[in-house]
């Protein structure tokens, strides 16, 4: 069985009662976040090893390493890492794609990432709002022909009334 395989089995499988299942996730989202705070210290720079290194460079064990690998990969720049078949001693990288990482952090509604402070130094506060409110229109179902009045919640998904987001220039 791959390393991906043992993560997901612990991680969403039934081996663990809901206890220890809960506290599995709490670990693995302190570690995540520590990760994400080295990573973003220096957002341009490729981080290569095994997964086995990469473990002990983070401070964590291999197989929280792989959950984590498996969380990023959506979000790194050109390169794949071959996630379904990697073992300890498999050479991996993460160089991340900074818009597609915040982008997929809203998405998982991991609040405790996107709103690291390592961001402000990455993209600017107009930037991240127009990625956050993207995410969220992305999920939105939108009726065509219902007239929308300046008092209703704006379709775009950002929780402001209509009259106060895209009404104004309307």
């Amino acid at each position: 069985m791959s390393l991906l395989e043992n993560w997901r089995n612990l991680a969403y499988g039934d081996a663990l009662d809901q206890k220890q299942q809960t506290e599995l996730w709490n670990r693995y989202f302190e570690v995540e976040k520590g990760i994400y705070e080295q990573i973003l210290s220096a957002p341009e720079t490729e981080v290569k090893g095994t997964v086995k290194e990469l473990a002990e460079k983070y401070g964590t064990d291999v197989q929280t390493m792989t959950g984590f690998l498996d969380g990023i990969s959506e979000s790194l720049k050109d390169y794949k890492n071959p996630i379904e078949t990697m073992e300890e001693d498999t050479e991996v990288r993460i160089l991340i794609d900074p818009e597609k990482l915040y982008y997929n952090m809203v998405e998982a509604k991991a609040t405790w990432l996107y709103e690291l402070p390592q961001w402000d130094s990455i993209l600017t506060q107009e930037k991240r709002t127009e990625l956050y409110r993207a995410q969220k229109a992305s999920g939105t179902i939108r009726r065509e022909g219902r007239k929308i009045y300046p008092n209703d919640a704006c379709p775009c998904g950002s929780g402001k009334k209509y009259k106060k987001c895209h009404g104004k220039n309307a």
